[in-house]
């Protein structure tokens, strides 16, 4: 019955409106905790990495590969089915299921005793949170005005620096105080400080779950004037996408769909094209950065083989995306193959490599280098990245909606051409600093620029599709993201530290050599959003959309 009034709801005449209602307001609040509570699960490895290395015996790549590679695999996978899921369902109850699944998983790192349990963990962490993004990210914008969508978008930034403050604050802290408490006695189910980190972390996921699951579905397109359709068989759409996305099962797909030769072709030169460069890296890899095998309880793995492999999957995964597309949702093909849309992707998704590759190294970077104790560094360090990442945004949000009311669409590019064009020189500077206080002094700086350009990227990225397509956009921008972001940037900062006897400043450094691609993207973007954006509808209904 629930279902059935959601749908009805959204067949309702929209009501565009320049005006947030309180509803509104309320929905950000809950979808913006849910972000920060999204990171804070999934950036709380980073503080307890020191702990976990010593307990465990593992080496940074190996953490690398638990922070961003496992988790990257299924968050990438499901982000698509779960994001056609948020399309076509009620995304409030799908947010509810999900930030269950992730928050019982985080919980479980606490029973892990070696590399195996963390990765299983970090798997469930990754299909839960999955759905975040795409389900968050829509609900948002049919409950936000155009007008007021940089606002929106700067408090989802901020709630990402509040998740990333409150991981670094909360582990270090727990963690600390249980060792300390139980420094004499036998701890509680003889867990170490680390595990105990990880159960506290759980714990308020479960709250905000059966708020969520409470709170009322808003109308699907009201905000732009179009309104959608209910989606008789969300589920089964779903499942398409899920198996369509599969390697090995997405050609059990292109069969159903009496795909042409010239598909199958296409598919399986993509797929041999990506093995082959995928083995060639994986051969320089072993080579640059040699790592012992992970213990997996049933035999030993490289870690570079499981890292390649995963980025290989997901490559594919990407074109099998556009394949399933091109073959059952023109529509969405046509609106989403926009040169402007997949270069903000890129973009974001570089600029997360940087972004995950410093944020996953800094507080042992802090720790090693300056000689801080964890619950030390996670205090001073998760405060100060807490109020940063809370202030640029505040500055970014309205500034975002300034400018674009200045300068429609290129002022947005402008300003994250800006942030991302200047942040590596102070990124440089500031990894160079010879004591904590510099450090901490010259971060500032670099924070409050760099955080500076989600809010426009996000902003033109979803004013690019179709409020229908808002889902699956967000799944394939988290695909996108997790490959370049998640996982290539921890893993490349932790084989560059490995390499060079665990010099993790020249590691962190290291990275931001992917700047300048950034900056040449941000450039062609500029010269184009406007025209993709002013054909978004012409697109659509070309390819067959009823609008």
């Amino acid at each position: 019955m629930a279902e059935a009034a959601a749908q009805d709801a959204q067949m309702a005449a929209p009501n565009p409106s320049s005006k947030v209602s309180k509803a509104g307001w309320y929905t950000l609040f809950l979808v913006s905790t849910m972000q920060a509570m999204s990171l804070l699960d999934r950036q709380i490895l980073s503080i307890l990495a020191t702990n976990i290395r010593d307990d465990l015996g593992i080496g940074d790549a190996e953490l690398g590969l638990l922070y961003g590679t496992v988790f990257a695999l299924f968050y990438a996978l499901f982000s698509l089915p779960l994001g056609r899921l948020a399309d076509g369902w009620i995304r409030t109850k799908l947010l509810a299921i999900c930030i269950t699944i992730w928050s019982l998983s985080t919980g479980m790192a606490a029973f892990a005793g070696g590399f195996a349990m963390l990765a299983l963990s970090r798997l469930g962490v990754g299909i839960g949170e999955a759905a975040a993004q795409p389900g968050g990210n829509s609900l948002i914008f049919d409950t936000f005005p155009k007008n007021r969508r940089g606002i929106a978008m700067a408090a989802m930034a901020i709630a990402v620096a509040i998740g990333l403050g409150a991981s670094m604050i909360l582990g270090g802290v727990a963690a600390e105080w249980w060792d300390t408490r139980y420094a004499s006695v036998p701890a509680p189910l003889d867990l170490a400080g680390w595990q105990f980190a990880f159960l506290v972390a759980a714990a308020p996921g479960l709250i905000l779950a059966f708020l969520l699951y409470k709170l009322k579905e808003p109308v699907r397109g009201a905000m732009e004037g179009i309104p959608t359709k209910p989606d008789p068989h969300p589920f089964r759409a779903s499942g398409a996408v899920l198996t369509s996305v599969t390697p090995g099962l997405n050609w059990w797909m292109l069969w159903r769909r009496d795909a042409g030769a010239k598909q199958w072709l296409a598919n399986i030169s993509a797929l041999a094209f990506i093995l082959i460069l995928c083995i060639s890296i994986i051969s320089w890899a072993q080579g640059f950065s040699p790592r012992p095998g992970l213990e997996l309880g049933v035999g030993t793995l490289d870690p570079h083989l499981l890292q390649w492999f995963v980025v290989g999957f997901g490559l594919f995964v990407i074109f099998n995306l556009f394949q399933s597309f091109k073959l059952s949702d023109r529509p969405t093909y046509a609106v989403v193959l926009s040169p402007s849309l997949l270069l903000l992707m890129i973009v974001g998704g570089l600029q997360s490599a940087i972004n995950y590759g410093v944020m996953g190294f800094t507080p042992s970077f802090i720790i090693r280098t300056y000689e801080l104790s964890p619950a030390e560094a996670g205090l001073q360090f998760g405060l100060l990245a807490a109020a940063l990442g809370i202030l640029g945004p505040v500055i970014a949000g309205p500034l975002t909606d300034w400018v674009n009311t200045r300068m429609p669409g290129v002022g947005r590019v402008l300003l994250a051409l800006l942030a991302l064009g200047v942040s590596p020189i102070f990124g440089i500077w500031t990894f160079s600093a010879d004591d904590a206080g510099s450090f901490y002094l010259r971060f500032t700086l670099y924070s409050l620029i760099l955080t500076m350009w989600m809010p426009p990227v996000y902003a033109m990225m979803y004013d690019l599709v179709l409020p229908r397509m808002r889902g699956i956009t967000s799944s394939l921008y988290i695909v996108i993201m997790t490959l370049l972001g998640l996982g290539i940037g921890p893993y490349a900062v932790g084989m560059i530290s490995d390499a060079n006897g665990g010099d993790l400043a020249g590691a962190i450094i290291a990275i931001n050599l992917v700047s300048p691609v950034i900056v040449v993207l941000l450039v062609i973007v500029a010269i184009r959003v406007r025209r993709d954006e002013a054909t978004l509808v012409d697109r659509a209904r070309a390819a067959g959309e009823d609008i």
